[in-house]
């Protein structure tokens, strides 16, 4: 593969700590309105926003880079629509894709406020692991879109030239959007983003960091075990139907999972993700999806103040991130002790985080997480603009450092797979929609 690539800003590997001394911020005016919904400045590829260091060639693009610095976004809450799910998909026991919620459980609620859950039953001889070494990348969702695409017409991509429009802004995981709403926050792990353009949409995925394959590949036994703690909560408490109760004795089998595909808007940026959901609940009188869903969690049980303190400033903001962007509304937490026990259940509502969190000193802001998200998707936007899915962009971030990119053509970052490229830019696709491979 020709992995030539033009760098904007640093020529070296993407995962290296070095870093441009001259990076630029880019920002946009705040909303004289006072509103979260505002009006976005536009600029054009190759303009010069901020002038570039001194070490930057005449012919060079200008060096562009993205702020975290947490002031920058301390303003009005950004219009974020409520989202509405438009579809779902299981991947069962294989990993293989299904258009449907065959793998969807329902929440069964302990008997006990103290269930003495032994979450270590299981892991020596009823688990199989998904192999974490394969990186499925947008794949799965790739694949919900092919089976769906009557869902996502409307009259902008009936309007539209590009046989491959979709009417959204954004595809990507639910997990990306996670890191980029606690990423002000973040003080240990950075992250990479693959960006490519097609059909006017912007695909997202991510790239495994060098930092973060070194984890994996070094994790201890007992980091592997307390992993698997959190699949076993879900088996003691989630049923396969409405009528049936938990099977702690069966098997964990991590490969399996069911996905909701939701779309919203977040300011002026149309969104489509997929995320998966541990589960729903029971009462056929519960609100429809997402308001039905449920996500469960495991924690260390808390014992001292500081305990407590640190549980809000950096768990909970990860727990929040995560169900606040699919609409997801309770949070059941199962607490355990050191040799995972659960010795309690708490229900979190995720309207109700910010006041659990706002006695905290320098705790986090939703406020803040959302416009960084909103001011990245608006960057993004303003350097992506090859529509060529073969053409990605990769952002790079890194622990008290701004946002950088890079940009490679016909490498090993692409990551739009050709069967759903073809299929896309097919001029009869809107009719005739063939299945995509399963793996």
């Amino acid at each position: 593969m020709d992995q030539r690539h033009q760098s904007h800003h640093r020529p070296q590997h993407p995962n290296s700590n070095h870093h441009d001394n001259h990076q630029s911020t880019f920002k946009r005016d705040m909303d004289d309105s006072g509103r979260g919904h505002f009006q976005h400045k536009r600029f054009r590829p190759g303009q010069n926003h901020h002038p570039a260091g001194p070490s930057t060639p005449p012919s060079s693009p200008p060096t562009q880079s993205l702020s975290i610095q947490r002031q920058l976004y301390e303003r009005d809450f950004p219009l974020y629509k409520q989202p509405v799910e438009v579809g779902h998909f299981s991947l069962d026991s294989e990993r293989r894709f299904f258009n449907d919620a065959r793998q969807l459980r329902y929440y069964v609620e302990p008997e006990k406020s103290c269930p003495n859950f032994d979450l270590r039953d299981g892991y020596r001889g009823r688990f199989v692991k998904r192999d974490d070494r394969v990186k499925e990348k947008l794949d799965h969702i790739l694949r919900w879109i092919l089976a769906n695409r009557s869902k996502l017409q409307s009259k902008d991509t009936a309007a539209s030239s590009s046989p491959c429009a979709l009417g959204v802004d954004i595809v990507t995981w639910r997990g990306h959007l996670t890191k980029l709403l606690t990423t002000p926050y973040e003080t240990r792990e950075g992250w990479l983003l693959a960006v490519t353009r097609m059909g006017g949409t912007l695909y997202i995925s991510e790239v495994e960091t060098e930092a973060a394959r070194r984890d994996r590949e070094n994790r201890t036994e007992r980091h592997e075990e307390m992993m698997y703690w959190g699949y076993k909560f879900e088996q003691y408490t989630c049923a396969d139907d409405a009528q049936s109760l938990p099977d702690p004795g069966g098997v964990v089998n991590t490969n399996e999972a069911f996905c909701t595909v939701v779309q919203t808007r977040l300011a002026e940026h149309r969104l489509l993700f997929s995320g998966e959901v541990d589960c729903r609940d029971k009462d056929p009188k519960a609100p429809s999806p997402p308001a039905n869903y449920i996500e469960m969690k495991t924690s260390l049980e808390i014992s001292t103040p500081k305990q407590r303190s640190n549980f809000h400033r950096f768990k909970l903001l990860k727990w929040w991130a995560q169900s606040f962007l699919p609409g997801v509304p309770r949070i059941v937490a199962g607490f355990r002790d050191h040799d995972g026990v659960v010795v309690s259940v708490e229900t979190y509502h995720i309207s109700k985080i910010s006041q659990l969190i706002k006695n905290e000193t320098n705790c986090w802001k939703p406020t803040v997480c959302m416009n960084f998200c909103c001011e990245f998707l608006s960057f993004v936007k303003s350097v992506v603009t090859e529509d060529d899915p073969r053409v990605v962009h990769l952002f790079s971030w890194d622990p008290h450092r701004d946002v950088t990119y890079s940009i490679h053509r016909d490498s090993q970052y692409s990551f739009l797979p050709d069967w759903y490229v073809r299929e896309m830019t097919s001029s009869t696709s809107r009719e005739t929609h063939h299945h995509p491979p399963q793996t």
